[in-house]
């Protein structure tokens, strides 16, 4: 789908507190500019006759630029009233056109200083913000002294209006309130206190979230989440200023993570996930499936085009990409290079229909993968005040584990398990706080929600070298089993089964899981039942349980090849992928080799999929597959093969097109079916092939 026109008045991304605003173009003509500057004054008047609570830091400041704006209002009222707007004179569109530009700005600086989410960084930079409105009034004084005199005197009212505004731009203070910068001395105070790893007085920092407006949990979340995206945006800066931005943000996210741990004793639903739930409208000048990924269907977050002018989601096309698949899905065109080119116009559309809805997109960074800061995968300067809150914040997690009433402990899960998703150094704190034992008791709990969130926790927790450390001393493995088979909720029990997966990176770890009697079954017993996500956890975490040869038995014991033979059969996707890699890493061992050739249909089962498959990887593991069931079955099995239909075809068009390892596996099996006919054996029409149901051990 080629990228879409965006429609009039798409707004642009930019940084808060920048003012990027447009200069009306050269020779436009009187009338509409005075029509624009009309609506841009009565959007700035109409700012200030909402909450009274909109505008938390530099109150006075704003009130006093409202109040300026609306006489502005009233004074182009006037020049409208008193002059036919085409007999306006030429020197006067610019002082118009400055007036314009001014006002777009202070729409962006009432926009920034009432944004949600953004207070506390509209606080700490309450002298930024009271300077760049101090600018804009002066522009407002400086466009009107610009006009000419026939338009500022085009009546009484407007000429005493024009001299009013000037004066008044002139010479009105503006500066952050006192409350403000008590405020800010408090944030600054406590961060200091951070840096010496003492617990600040909470009715310091909660004066400070109630002098900004922040009231709730979420509300304190939204304002870590607009700083995330803050620091993001810094991050992909550069140099020593960009640095030092990166060690406030980071201190801030760590002071906001605090109070939220701390301060707010529950977790309040935000009405953004109730509309969530909702269907999203569509605008309708576009078709809605033009809004999904090809590939899966759902709705695009992150729209990327490819070489041929196909969209699709960026997680999607990658996962396509990285499978070996080199033709695009639409169309089956070979793609000329794997790059992809964001799709800005198409992201804008389906943001602004989310919005609409109340639902809000995550940040392209986000979504790809670019994640930086406190709750960022990238690590960024975090400093010492960052460093001593969150140690703070952990540990009063780690007591409420362990000591809380039921609530706190289900809070605390909750805030443990959002803090090390993404974050390296919240997970190291965690587990320096020894957080891991009493995660582990949780998962027993009877309380499903605190279960789960306990179980996402390690999960997250064991990509952790200390984690997983932690976890086999405590002796967790058996837990982590346990919730895999009677976990209270689906989600609980994949999540338990990924963590098996991070759990055995390497094969001493491996054969200790193993060694516990209901690992390998449970697993497979997942591959058998489990729902989409719990069956490819499973499988990834066998695969890597099988780095041990002693569990390669065990898993065939299990029935693991019947599992996988069976996903083979239904699924289509990357599980069948899986499958096909999981069998072929059991059949590295013997005991694995035979347990697939004496699976019936399986190995023809195999041949198909190596001739259907659109996956490089895919195709990959079905020859390796292949030349491991012919190493450990002998001459009979090559011989089997060389009577498959369409074997050869496919093992020909692997060696000119396929990957280096992929080349070089089907030249081998194909130099194995050579040299059986070439001993003296009948070629294909020496015995039929075998029928999709029956053995291959029979044939043998």
């Amino acid at each position: 789908m080629p990228p879409p026109t965006p429609p009039p008045g798409e707004p642009k991304r930019r940084r808060l507190l920048a003012l990027p605003a447009v200069c009306p173009c050269e020779g436009i003509a009187p009338a509409p500019l005075l029509a624009s500057l009309l609506s841009l004054a009565a959007d700035l008047t109409s700012r200030g006759a909402g909450d009274a609570g909109a505008f938390p830091v530099l109150r006075r400041g704003v009130r006093q630029a409202v109040r300026i704006a609306g006489l502005l209002l009233a004074f182009l009222e006037e020049i409208q009233d008193a002059t036919v707007a085409l007999a306006l004179p030429a020197p006067a569109v610019l002082g118009l056109t400055e007036l314009h530009v001014a006002m777009q700005k202070l729409r962006f600086l009432l926009t920034d200083c009432a944004r949600r989410g953004a207070r506390l960084w509209v606080l700490v930079n309450a002298g930024l913000a009271a300077s760049e409105l101090r600018g804009v009034l002066g522009s407002f004084a400086g466009a009107l002294d610009a006009l000419p005199k026939g338009v500022v005197d085009a009546s009484v009212e407007a000429g005493e209006l024009a001299r009013l505004v000037s004066e008044q731009a002139w010479r009105v203070p503006v500066r952050p309130d006192a409350g403000d910068e008590r405020a800010a001395r408090t944030v600054r105070s406590i961060l200091e206190q951070f840096k010496s790893g003492v617990s600040p007085d909470a009715e310091d920092a909660r004066r400070v979230l109630e002098h900004i407006g922040v009231r709730t949990w979420s509300e304190c979340s939204e304002e870590i989440a607009f700083l995330e995206d803050e620091l993001r945006t810094r991050m992909d800066g550069a140099g020593d200023e960009s640095c030092s931005n990166a060690v406030l943000i980071n201190s801030l996210i760590a002071f906001l993570v605090y109070c939220r741990v701390v301060l707010f004793d529950q977790i309040d639903v935000n009405p953004k996930a109730d509309a969530a739930a909702r269907p999203a409208r569509c605008p309708d000048w576009i078709r809605p499936d033009a809004l999904q990924c090809p590939i899966t269907l759902d709705l695009m977050t992150d729209p990327v085009t490819v070489s041929t002018g196909q969209t699709y989601d960026r997680a999607s096309i990658t996962r396509w990409i990285k499978a070996g698949c080199r033709t695009c899905p639409v169309t089956g065109e070979r793609l000329h290079t794997a790059d992809v080119v964001p799709n800005a116009a198409l992201r804008g559309i389906i943001e602004r229909m989310l919005l609409s809805n109340g639902v809000s997109l995550p940040d392209a960074s986000s979504s790809s993968g670019h994640r930086h800061g406190a709750l960022g995968d990238t690590p960024a300067p975090f400093g010492p005040a960052a460093a001593g809150a969150a140690r703070l914040a952990v540990t009063y997690i780690v007591a409420q584990l362990s000591t809380g009433s039921k609530e706190e402990r289900r809070k605390a899960t909750s805030e443990a398990r959002k803090l090390c998703k993404h974050s390296v150094f919240y997970r190291a704190y965690l587990v320096e706080a020894n957080a891991v034992p009493w995660l582990l008791c949780l998962l027993s709990s009877t309380d499903a929600s605190v279960q789960e969130n306990a179980v996402a926790s390690l999960l997250n927790l064991s990509k952790h070298p200390g984690g997983r450390a932690a976890l086999f001393e405590a002796g967790g493995v058996g837990l982590v089993v346990d919730v895999i088979n009677v976990g209270a909720r689906a989600e609980a029990r994949q999540n338990a089964a990924a963590v098996l997966f991070y759990l055995s990176s390497g094969p001493e770890q491996a054969e200790e899981i193993g060694r516990i009697p209901e690992s390998i079954p449970t697993l497979v017993k997942l591959i058998r039942d489990g729902a989409h996500r719990g069956r490819k956890n499973a499988m990834v975490s066998l695969y890597g349980l099988l780095q041990c040869a002693s569990n390669h038995g065990k898993a065939v014991a299990a029935g693991a090849v019947a599992a996988l033979a069976a996903v083979l059969a239904v699924d289509r996707d990357d599980l069948a992928g899986d499958a096909v890699a999981l069998l072929a890493r059991l059949a590295e061992h013997p005991v694995g080799a035979q347990a697939v050739l004496a699976r019936p249909g399986l190995v023809a089962r195999v041949v198909e999929a190596l001739a259907t498959s659109a996956s490089r990887s895919g195709k990959d593991h079905c020859v390796a597959l292949l030349v491991a069931l012919c190493r450990h079955g002998g001459e009979k099995v090559v011989a089997l093969l060389g009577r498959m239909p369409g074997l050869m075809a496919s093992l020909y068009t692997l060696v000119a097109d396929g990957s280096p390892q992929t080349c070089k596996r089907a030249r081998a099996l194909l130099n194995m079916i050579h040299r059986h006919y070439e001993m003296g054996d009948a070629p294909a029409a020496a015995a039929p092939a075998p029928e999709a149901g029956e053995s291959v051990v029979r044939v043998l």
